[in-house]
Formats: C-alpha cells, sequence, structure tokens
C-alpha cells in the first residue's frame, strides 16, 4: 500500500473518493492548493452530528483553554529545560480523561487515544513543549483584551492548550475514529533542540515506525499547511594557529584570514531559487586582544534547503572553501611556529523532507481550513514534520488557530478573540478526525 496515510486498513469508502483527487504541485514560494472545497471524506465528518457536538464542546470549552495557554506559557521551557513543563502538561493530559500518558526517556509526554481497530495504523499528533527562550526569561503573560503576550506563547505553547481542548471535545461528543491517535508534546524542537523529541519518538517508538501520519500543531494563525520540510546543516568552523604578538610576531599565519576567506569564499556559491536554498554565517568569535594574533577563532553557519540535495551541495562547496582558505593563508604567511587549521564541529543536522500535494494528508487539511472560512496555502517550513517527511511517512504542520506574531522574540503575542480562534482550532479537529478515520 502507497505511503500516505498509511496502514493495513483503508479508510471509509468516501474517503476513498477524496485519495483520488489530486493537488497543486509544490514550488519555492506558496502556492493554493486546488480541488473541490470539501472532499467526499471530510464532508462526512463536517455533516456529522457529533462533529457538530463537538464544535459546540470547543466553543464552551474556549475560556479553559485560554487559562491553560497561560498556565503552561507561565512555566518556563527552555532548550533542554522542557521537564517542569512536560509534567504539567501531562497532568493535563490526564485531567482529559486519558489513561494511557507516559513520558519516555528523553521527556516526550506520550498519550494515546484508542481507535476501533487494533490493527490500523495510528495516526500522531504533536505540539512541541520547548521554546527558543534561555533559563531566566521572564515569561508572565501580559494580557490587554483578547491579546497576549510573553515569550513562546504561540510557538508553541497555543498548540498545546489546542491539542487539550480538541481531545476534551472529542470526549465530550462520543466521538471514534478507526485508528488511535497518539498524542504527543515533545520535546527539542527548537533551535538547539535539533527535533530530537522527535527524533528519539521515530528512532526509538515501535507505534511510530508504522505511523499512518504526522500532524504537528506548530504556531499561532491558521491557513499555512507546511508540506515542505526545509533541512539544514549548522557548524561551527574553529580556524587554530600559533598566534603571537602583533608587533613581535608579524608575518605568521592568521587563522582569521582563513575565517575571512571561507566568508567571502561561501557568499560566492550560487544557489537555486526553486528548490529555495539559503546560507548564512551567522556568528563569529575568538581571539584574545586587539595587539594579538589569535591563536583560535571560530565561525558559525547555517545552510538550509528544502530538498537535501541542496544542503549536501553547500555543504561539499563549504568544506572546499574552508580547505582552501586553510591553504592558500599557509603559503601566504610563515609557518614556523605551525600552520593554521580548520576543524568543522556540527551543531545542527535536520533532513529535508516533502509530503506531496496529493497526499490525502494534504487534502485533508486544506478542505478543513476552507470549511472554516479559512483559505489554505501550501508553503515551506522546518518543524517536527521534517522528520517523518524525511522517513516517507506522510507529515505536515498546521497553525493552532486565531492570530499571533513576534514569534522567537520577546514580545511574541497571540489574540484569542473567539471567532478567529474557534475556526483555527475547529479547522485543526476536523483534519485530525478526518486522517484518523472518523466513525458514524
Amino acid at each position: 500500500m502507497a505511503r500516505a496515510l498509511r496502514g493495513s486498513v483503508a479508510f471509509a469508502p468516501a474517503l476513498a473518493f477524496a485519495l483520488a483527487l489530486a493537488g497543486a504541485p509544490a514550488g519555492a514560494k506558496e502556492t493554493k492548493p486546488k480541488g473541490p472545497p470539501v472532499p467526499a471524506e471530510l464532508a462526512d465528518v463536517l455533516a456529522s452530528k457529533r462533529y457538530v457536538a463537538a464544535r459546540e464542546a470547543l466553543r464552551l470549552d474556549h475560556p479553559r483553554m485560554v487559562e491553560q495557554i497561560v498556565t503552561l506559557t507561565e512555566i518556563p521551557a527552555p532548550p533542554f529545560g522542557e521537564a517542569e513543563r512536560g509534567t504539567s502538561f501531562a497532568a493535563l493530559m490526564r485531567g482529559t480523561g486519558l489513561a494511557d500518558v507516559t513520558t519516555d526517556a528523553i521527556g516526550n509526554v506520550i498519550a494515546v487515544r484508542k481507535g476501533s481497530d487494533p490493527k490500523a495504523a495510528p495516526l500522531v499528533v504533536a505540539a512541541h513543549l520547548d521554546t527558543v527562550f534561555p533559563a531566566g526569561t521572564d515569561v508572565k503573560v501580559k494580557r490587554e483584551g483578547t491579546r497576549l503576550s510573553a515569550p513562546g506563547i504561540g510557538d508553541d505553547t497555543r498548540g498545546l492548550a489546542v491539542m487539550l481542548a480538541v481531545i476534551r471535545a472529542m470526549d465530550r461528543a462520543a466521538i471514534r475514529t478507526t485508528r488511535d491517535i497518539i498524542f504527543i508534546g515533545n520535546v527539542g524542537e527548537e533551535g538547539p533542540g535539533d527535533l530530537r523529541g522527535t527524533r528519539h519518538f521515530f528512532a526509538n517508538d515501535p507505534r511510530a515506525k508504522g505511523a499512518a501520519g504526522f500532524i504537528t500543531i506548530d504556531g499561532a494563525g491558521a491557513g499555512l499547511v507546511t508540506t515542505r520540510g526545509v533541512g539544514s546543516k549548522r557548524y561551527r568552523l574553529i580556524f587554530s594557529g600559533p598566534g603571537g604578538h602583533s608587533y613581535g610576531k608579524f608575518g605568521i599565519v592568521n587563522p582569521l584570514a582563513a575565517l575571512a576567506k571561507t566568508v567571502t569564499g561561501l557568499y560566492a556559491v550560487p544557489v537555486p531559487q526553486s528548490p529555495r536554498t539559503t546560507y548564512s554565517a551567522s556568528v563569529v568569535g575568538g581571539g584574545t586582544s586587539v595587539n594579538t594574533i589569535p591563536n583560535e577563532v571560530f565561525l558559525e553557519v547555517d545552510i538550509r534547503s528544502e530538498t537535501p540535495q541542496e544542503v549536501a551541495r553547500v555543504d561539499a562547496a563549504l568544506h572546499e572553501i574552508a580547505a582552501r582558505a586553510v591553504d592558500e593563508e599557509n603559503a601566504a604567511r610563515q609557518t614556523d611556529g605551525g600552520k593554521v587549521t580548520v576543524t568543522f564541529k556540527p551543531i545542527g543536522d535536520r533532513p529535508a523532507g516533502t509530503t506531496p500535494d496529493e497526499a490525502p494528508l494534504v487534502r485533508i487539511a486544506a478542505a478543513a481550513l476552507r470549511a472554516n472560512g479559512i483559505e489554505p496555502s501550501l508553503g515551506a517550513q522546518s518543524t517536527d514534520a521534517n522528520v517523518p517527511m524525511s522517513l516517507g511517512i506522510p507529515a505536515i504542520a498546521i497553525g493552532s488557530g486565531g492570530t499571533g506574531g513576534g514569534a522567537h522574540a520577546p514580545h511574541e503575542w497571540i489574540d484569542v478573540a473567539e471567532g478567529p480562534s474557534l475556526a483555527g482550532i475547529n479547522a485543526a479537529m476536523a483534519t485530525i478526525l478526518g486522517a484518523a478515520g472518523m466513525q458514524k
């Protein structure tokens, strides 16, 4: 069976019809997916009395969801420091009525909502526990009407609270699905975390390897369906040399000169617009004093692309450029006290991947958005969905609803006005139910 919401059990006939529908090809820019506004299998979900009841449960539960956003946001979750938030999130998961809630070896909080068919491959739904902000950041939520601001409130604390609200609504409406749904509050999505929580889950949990699909609820807003996972490689290049007094040892090799040539060489590397590919020389440091030839300096570089082939091409070019810069510096100046060398230290490696526009999971998400008055677009980002995409598992990232801005900034904000907020949450719930095979 083709890997498009994989599993040993097929969807209902109405869903099978939708799987045959075609979508629009993805490009470097966001594209507008084509197709009927409500595919047949999602029409069954949207017309269901249980789904209507679940929507009403979400409306009545909205104030509670907002309070849980605040509660979770005010628990610090810096990179590699998510444990306290994870403990609280696990307790909130158990409060939804789910009995099977565990925390794995790396800190992922995992809960299972059982489906009717134990042979059907599970659907995985995630939101990440961590934020980009370091320990000690003030995470107190500030309120101005329906606007809430605090570091990490939209990326991705709102996603965690939306997940809890969807589970409660499904239970109150007595909704059953064919597939098990594995809900995860995962660690390590942001920068230095390097997707470690999702990597661990897919590498070590036997349920993950046979997953039918993966949905991460990541970031405030709605409309964007991430179908292309931007891969990256990140390095710290350490340039070393003998060092010495800037006057007394003038004429010896200088590692900073090799670093400078590496930067200028990197910025001469051509990259395509499609697939979108970028690089950045981002951080430099080292040296001892203004009157010392440095014995060590470093450069941090970020390489990104929508395809692993372009990441690999620019990566190879960077290695060649740095080696040539070192050779040229050693040839240009004295090396009696030692030569300049360069060492590459990996500091990040995110796999690239794609879920095709025509994949059932993409069409379900696009149709669910349209059904809730939101025009969908398909785009590229770096999210937890990169990992399953790279493994050939259908995966997308969707927003948590409402509006927001300032992600990764101390003034990050969301607006929880009920109308736009519920539209996005209802679309997320419909996507989950369509992908999990909601029973009539």
